[in-house]
């Protein structure tokens, strides 16, 4: 059982010196937060708020991993002696971490409020907030299990207009000394070898696959299964097969299963996508990275060493570094160089509602049918399904960007907003613009049917654009390009998809364009 509450709310306590907050993305027992930390005069925070799977709609699976993992590392506190405020679901009247933090101040009368930097704008503004009406100090400290700080990005990102990923992640790799042979130059040769990772299985499909470890629910898990059918029972998704770590233990057994198993054929599938598989190839590791179960340098560590020891290909070992040393740390940076702009961006004008589908996986195009039907599942599905399948056309159906944020944010298990909202607005959606990608990342069903085998027994055809049988993907793909044309041909990277659309005839774009508004004015019947 997992340490409730010490003091009741409505106490008073004996003044502490530090009131430790600590959120429930931030389980390493090496935060920055418990640096100088004294149990004879500081305190712990960590609280079960009820907004924070509802500021979002948040989905069984998710919820019930962080709180798994929160209750488990409580209890790793407790038996380090630690003292520690558990604020459990269903034994305060609290809303909001907020909400609770007003009462510990009060009670407890902190000389400063400790923290690790917040993973969103939101918790930072209202801790900050919390702080100011107490009138006690807060002493945010800089988030030592990235690799790059915000202030290191901010100065690498000062004065640009627009950022490109590979110039950071080489400037990373060279920092920490990954992947380079003694004269600086990079191992292999090539700083990138992504041509060598874009494989898609065949009609043979990806064979045997090793299953990836497994975790089931303890006692501690079985109960917040239980608390979550309680206090969230209305919301979407299951939590029925659940199988995530929660613990440190448990996600280190997990990156060594990848690294030993999985690595050697994770480069040149990690595109790919097959009909009942949703992990294949990949690592699994993304939600305990970001609970900070798993450090990102012990991450690279096993994944370089498996290439050394001749477990795996260069390309695979690369393409997982640039995941975790570029991307990963990239994305984080510009969240808060971009932020609160980013909730708000929208330079395509997109606005139409998110259909109800995306909640329900109930739609007939197989692909969006296999990518929502095991994200609300398992609360996983991998990167191309993410940016190629729900995103692609979210994107190109014209979504409004926040109602698909707020959708990723809700049903992935690794969704934490630092690392979710850049991803979807931007990167996904395009809603901010070149500030950090070079395009937007549209396809048609042609890209769908060369990377799966989604479309084989699909009611829909990837090469037909008018008509019954008309392929959504692709009908939208077109209106896509058609709707915004001129922004797409003055940039090198698009305007072919413009040229493209002018080997096809007015009667037909007209057609086409006309099936698009058939189908964005009827959504549920796709």
């Amino acid at each position: 059982m997992v340490a409730e509450a010490v003091g009741a709310a409505g106490m008073t306590t004996a003044k502490l010196r530090r009131l430790v907050l600590l959120l429930g993305d931030q389980l390493s027992s090496k935060s920055v937060a418990f640096e100088g930390f004294d149990a004879s005069c500081d305190r712990i925070l960590m609280v079960e708020a009820p907004e924070e799977s509802e500021h979002v709609p948040s989905t069984k699976m998710r919820t019930a991993l962080f709180l798994s993992a929160m209750r488990h590392f409580a209890q790793e506190l407790v038996a380090r002696g630690w003292p520690l405020d558990y604020l459990r679901l269903g034994t305060h009247h609290f809303a909001s971490i907020a909400d609770a933090l007003d009462d510990a101040l009060a009670r407890h009368r902190p000389g400063v409020l400790v923290m690790a930097e917040a993973g969103e704008w939101r918790l930072a503004q209202a801790t900050a907030q919390c702080c100011q009406r107490a009138a006690v100090r807060l002493d945010v400290r800089d988030d030592l299990h990235f690799m790059a700080s915000r202030s290191e990005f901010a100065e690498h990102a000062q004065g640009k207009q627009r950022l490109v990923m590979e110039a950071f992640y080489r400037r990373m790799r060279q920092r920490y000394g990954v992947l380079l042979e003694a004269d600086g130059s990079p191992t292999g040769g090539e700083w990138n070898y992504d041509h060598d990772n874009r494989g898609a299985f065949g009609r043979a499909g990806p064979g045997l696959l090793p299953k990836p470890p497994s975790f089931a629910p303890d006692a501690i898990t079985r109960e917040v299964l239980a608390d979550v059918e309680t206090h969230f029972g209305n919301h979407y998704g299951s939590a029925d097969a659940f199988d995530w770590p929660v613990t440190r233990e448990q996600a280190l057994e997990a990156l060594n299963d990848f690294a030993t198993y999985r690595l050697q054929d994770f480069g040149r599938f990690q595109d790919a996508m097959w009909s009942g598989e949703p992990f294949l190839y990949h690592a699994l590791i993304s939600s305990s990275l970001n609970l900070k179960l798993l450090d990102p340098r012990e991450v690279i560590a096993a994944v370089v060493a498996a290439g050394e020891a001749g477990r795996a290909p260069l390309a695979a070992v690369e393409g997982f570094v640039r995941q975790i040393l570029g991307w990963r740390e990239f994305m984080r940076g510009v969240y808060w160089w971009r932020m609160p702009g980013l909730l708000t961006a929208n330079v395509l004008d997109h606005h139409a509602p998110l259909p109800e589908w995306y909640w329900t996986g109930k739609v007939q195009m197989n692909c969006m049918k296999n990518a929502i039907g095991q994200t609300l599942s398992t609360g996983y599905a991998h990167h191309i399904q993410r940016l190629m399948v729900t995103g692609n056309f979210a994107l190109t159906f014209g979504m409004a960007p926040a109602e698909v944020h707020a959708w990723y944010l809700s049903v992935y298990v690794d969704a934490v907003e630092w690392v979710e909202l850049p991803n979807t607005v931007g990167m996904a959606l395009y809603a901010d613009g070149a500030r950090f990608v070079t395009k937007p990342y549209a396809a048609g069903g042609a890209y769908i049917h060369r990377m799966s085998n989604y479309c084989s027994g699909c009611r829909y055809k990837p090469t037909v654009r008018v008509g019954e049988e008309a392929c959504p993907m692709t009908v939208m793909y077109w209106d896509f390009v058609a709707r915004h044309a001129k922004r797409l041909e003055g940039n090198p990277r698009t305007v072919m998809m413009v040229k493209n659309l002018g080997r096809f005839d007015a009667a037909e774009v007209d057609a086409m364009r006309r099936t698009a508004q058939r189908m964005r004015d009827e959504p549920d019947a796709l």
